[in-house]
């Protein structure tokens, strides 16, 4: 019996069948984009913010999208068929094999795409009751960090960089401002004030970012998206950082010395009962 299903060019099949051309770009130039959704009870979370962010990804490396919305919601249907419990949904589209190894685009482009879906893996115990380490790093990346890019390497590096050094995630720094971590948004309270930066080029718009602010917002939590400097990061009361997988994650410490009192803040512990809340009420469709 073959392994669990996956979506690719047009056809479902177990994993270990599905196969892609050498020549693939987005193997031989990581010429291609992603999306990761997460799934809850079979409901995918903001699929069509999802779409809408792959979307841009697209229109940013000048790719049209191979399928329509209706036609993602099918094939992650399919995926999730028999599996109740928690998935992360992951999409990925390339530029497709060309008949030599050319940086130009090839002249006729067809797509390769792919999906299949994970289980979740959901944050210890240990680690929600006592937050997660984090280094700040400078941000080597490239300018268009908005772009959701299957070019991954300097995400990687600076995440095994801040691994070594015994920490969770790193917290990136690009002109003196932090940006972003290797794969979350983040958040910092200082005084009440819940603080994210704003969406450009150095950050990719997280989904998750988002809902935050949405939920801050509907819960009367003073916000802003506004630069964060790193002496703002120093001096913060408390850091988040968030991604639709680790969901909100509280940093207790940073560079080796505490955040706040070295634990998780109320403020954090607000935003994670109302995200919670937000995730059970999508089980039950009643939000999406």
């Amino acid at each position: 019996m073959g392994g669990p299903l996956v979506y690719l060019n047009g056809d479902f099949l177990p994993i270990e069948q599905a196969k892609i051309s050498v020549l693939d770009r987005g193997f031989l130039f990581g010429d291609g984009v992603y999306e990761v959704i997460p799934a809850y009870g079979g409901h995918p979370f903001r699929l069509k913010q999802h779409l809408a962010r792959l979307d841009d990804s697209l229109r940013g490396i000048r790719l049209a999208s191979p399928l329509a919305d209706g036609d993602w919601a099918t094939i992650l249907a399919r995926l999730l068929e028999g599996r109740p419990g928690d998935y992360s949904l992951y999409l990925q589209i390339t530029r497709g094999a060309a008949d030599k190894r050319d940086h130009a685009f090839p002249a006729v482009v067809k797509p390769t795409v792919f999906a299949m879906a994970t289980p979740i893996s959901p944050p210890s115990p240990e680690k929600l009751q006592k937050g997660i380490a984090a280094v700040t790093l400078d941000d080597v990346r490239w300018q268009l960090c908005n772009i959701k890019s299957i070019t991954l390497l300097a995400n990687i590096l600076l995440r095994q960089q801040a691994t070594e050094e015994g920490c969770d995630e790193a917290i990136l720094i690009r002109d003196g401002q932090a940006t972003e971590g290797t794969a979350s948004n983040l958040f910092i309270v200082k005084d009440g004030l819940l603080l994210t930066p704003a969406k450009g080029p150095s950050l990719l718009p997280g989904i998750t970012r988002d809902l935050v602010l949405e939920l801050a917002a509907g819960a009367g939590i003073p916000l802003a998206e506004a630069s964060i400097g790193l002496a703002d990061l120093e001096g913060a009361d408390e850091i988040w950082m968030t991604s639709s997988t680790r969901e909100v994650m509280a940093v207790t410490t940073l560079n080796g010395r505490p955040v706040g009192n070295g634990w998780p803040g109320p403020l954090w512990q607000r935003m994670t009962c109302l995200y919670q809340i937000c995730k059970e009420r999508l089980r039950t469709g009643a939000e999406g």
